[in-house]
């Protein structure tokens, strides 16, 4: 009988990778929709588990942040004001409030100084107002207001209340009728509206004709890649959650509190924390080694509840 054969060893188990979480903020290019970028995003990391905060017009450039992994469950707790640098056209009416739709009507842009300018964008400062556009991702029963408008309807949009905290002139120029803003608002403005309700008080009509995003939920450009360099260059490193929550206060846990919060019990937070948090405050809480452990509620009784676990327990 021969010599038995040698049995190769089994592979060594290959230690499993951790979890892409984190935030990537993209330039978005004109000429292509926020979801064509998540597509590329997801092609580029080999990931399906991408989402974007704050859809931006295919002819709109600029950040549109990007939600890599479970940190796409962190999206609703990102701040929500924005900004933006724009040119509105004066002397037009469009289908859209902007350049790329139908032109309604023209006029004759009257003669008017920096000063009547400035007066008139005074009144679009603050709590305001705001007509949505007709071509807009706003729901009207169920269905997008782009949507019913594409099907020939014609909507009458009803206001809502938005906030534009600065309104500022960089430039207008009377030859052209153009003037540039620069603009920080809340989640829900839109900059198409305020370019079409500022020509009306001025007696023209006025539609978007540039938009530029320089702020959202916490990110701006100079954290900012651009679509092209991801496309060429591969993946690059993530944002780490924790600086897209800043603006939220924190709780570290305690070596002995980690595995009743994965298991999704209210903790009691520290006495200082507590004192200073209402009800129903969100509150970013860290693992004892410093990394996001998920999001809590504060409670009135001056508990931590679980949200949001990352990591959780069955």
């Amino acid at each position: 009988m021969g010599p038995l054969p040698t049995l190769n060893p089994p592979p060594a188990a290959s230690k499993p990778q951790p979890m892409l979480c984190g935030f990537l903020v993209i330039d978005k290019p004109a000429g292509i929709t926020s979801h064509s970028c998540v597509g590329a995003v997801r092609r580029a990391y080999g990931l399906k588990r991408v989402g974007h905060g704050g859809t931006l017009d295919p002819a709109v450039t600029g950040v549109l942040p990007m939600a890599i992994g479970p940190a796409t469950r962190l999206l609703p707790y990102l701040e929500g004001d924005k900004a933006y640098c724009g040119v509105v056209q004066l002397g037009v009416r469009t289908s859209t409030d902007d350049l790329e739709g139908t032109i309604l009507s023209q006029a004759p842009v009257p003669q008017l100084e920096r000063q009547a300018v400035e007066t008139a964008l005074g009144g679009f400062r603050g709590l305001i107002q705001q007509r949505p556009p007709q071509v807009s991702a706003v729901h009207v029963d169920g269905q997008r207001a782009y949507a019913r408008v594409r099907q020939g309807e014609q909507l009458d949009l009803p206001p809502r209340p938005v906030r534009i905290e600065a309104l500022v002139l960089d430039h207008w120029d009377q030859a052209t009728g153009q003037l540039q803003l620069q603009v920080r608002c809340s989640a829900g403005t839109y900059i198409r509206s305020l370019a079409r309700d500022l020509g009306e008080l001025l007696g023209c009509g006025g539609a978007l004709a540039q938009l530029r995003r320089t702020e959202a939920l916490g990110f701006g450009l100079e954290q900012a890649v651009s679509l092209e360099l991801l496309q060429e260059q591969g993946p690059t490193p993530l944002l780490n959650p924790l600086e897209a929550l800043a603006h939220l206060p924190q709780h570290q846990l305690l070596d002995g509190q980690l595995a009743g919060w994965r298991c999704g019990r209210a903790f009691e937070a520290d006495a200082g924390l507590s004192a200073q948090l209402p009800a129903d405050q969100p509150v970013a809480v860290l693992a004892p080694d410093g990394s996001l452990a998920g999001m809590a509620r504060a409670l009135e009784d001056g508990l931590l509840q679980p949200k949001l676990v990352f990591d959780a327990a069955g």
